[in-house]
């Protein structure tokens, strides 16, 4: 595979935004615009920075103001007797701990959804077992819009696994709260059927010394787009943002990430990998990282590969870097996307392993880095198998 590696120069002069929204340019990620209110936000068009990946004639009208709410989503959260448990109006306090939305859609869903569900994991406890959480799509022709959040109180610790399926038209917000010293890992899977459309933009807020361990596993759905937006509130958060996705033909799938550096002493690690196969696969990978000038010993790095199997398909794939101050601990970023190593394939089959196998052992090994991190055995294994089942349509 060949890398390519690009480095943005630093910016200066950036402000502030507000819960209330801020007009501001557009040149630097820490100029972003925020607010709750979604005619706040211009309707894209497609060529806008951060639209001019995603086809908006695919959004089913979430984008536009077009969409409204024809059917609701089910939210079962199974924890025994780890975490509470809430659905709650759009009036609890506690609703935009852990961000605010930065683009239309983000605002629509959170000026549109009616109750949202709040699982929270108690001050110093440490479920045994992880939390699940199953988000249930709408319906085939229906259309929803969602509200969870996950709270790890002080010093808590837990590992949560949210799993969205079934068919229909979702837009909705996830925060994922992290206070002092706390650590959560989450997992979340996408495995959506075939009509399934999903704009998600997910909000993680990091108190002091906390630690977020975030997995996003995107493998169906007609188009699936998440953003996530890292936050560190105090000094020494910790973050890693893995990924892995498989897009087949026909299938959009496309991840984006801003990790805010705003306070002193705190890291980030980013790793995205996936695969493509057939005609029309498209996935879309966007990095930014942002160190503000007050975010003294700040070390990062994010990392995006993608293997391209048929003919057909497409990645794009743009890291960004941000640096404001010079007094880091380290900062870098890469992109790489290729097809089969033809010498890795020589390999195996030189040593007596059929061409197709072979393949298939390069595939596995490629996704083998981010599958080795995941920590819940039924997830781990639910993923090879999944991964099993789309080689077996490239060797179809």
């Amino acid at each position: 595979m060949t890398s390519t590696t690009t480095t943005d120069g630093a910016q200066h002069g950036l402000t502030e935004h507000s819960h209330g929204g801020t007009v501001v340019p557009q040149s630097s990620r820490g100029q972003r615009f925020t607010s709750y209110d979604v005619e706040a936000f211009e309707v894209p068009g497609g060529r806008e920075e951060d639209w001019r990946f995603t086809p908006t004639k695919r959004l089913k009208g979430l984008h536009d103001g077009t969409a409204t709410a024809t059917g609701s989503i089910k939210v079962a959260v199974d924890s025994g007797d780890a975490a509470k448990v809430e659905t709650v109006g759009r009036d609890d306090s506690r609703l935009g701990d852990g961000g605010v939305p930065a683009d239309r859609i983000a605002a629509q869903a959170w000026s549109s959804f009616t109750e949202a569900t709040v699982v929270t994991v108690p001050k110093d406890t440490q479920p045994a077992a992880p939390i699940s959480i199953t988000v249930e799509g709408p319906g085939e022709g229906q259309t929803a819009f969602g509200h969870l959040q996950v709270r790890a109180e002080r010093f808590a610790e837990a590992t949560v696994v949210i799993d969205y399926r079934g068919s229909g038209v979702l837009g909705d917000n996830v925060e994922f709260v992290v206070e002092d010293s706390a650590r959560l890992s989450v997992v979340s899977i996408h495995d959506w059927a075939d009509d399934a459309t999903q704009v998600s933009s997910e909000h993680a807020g990091l108190g002091r010394d906390s630690v977020f361990r975030h997995l996003a596993v995107t493998l169906g759905g007609d188009l699936v787009r998440v953003n996530t937006t890292v936050n560190y509130g105090d000094k020494g958060g910790d973050a890693e943002l893995l990924g892995l996705y498989f897009a087949d033909a026909g299938q959009h799938l496309e991840h984006r990430m801003l990790v805010d550096h705003s306070m002193p002493n705190c890291r980030s690690n980013v790793l995205y990998k996936g695969a493509l196969q057939g005609d029309g696969a498209h996935s879309v990978w966007i990095g930014d990282v942002l160190i503000r000038a007050a975010a003294e010993g700040t070390e990062t790095f994010e990392l995006n590969r993608n293997l391209v199997l048929t003919q057909g398909a497409r990645a794009d794939s743009v890291p960004n870097l941000e640096i404001e101050t010079g007094e880091i601990e380290g900062a870098g970023h890469a992109s790489a996307t290729g097809r089969f190593d033809d010498e890795q394939l020589f390999y195996l089959q030189a040593r007596g392993i059929p061409q197709e196998q072979a393949r298939r052992l390069v595939v596995r090994g490629f996704f083998g880095e981010i599958l080795q991190k995941i920590t819940v055995p039924e997830v781990r294994e639910r993923l090879e198998a999944a991964i099993e089942a789309e080689l077996a349509v490239v060797g179809a």
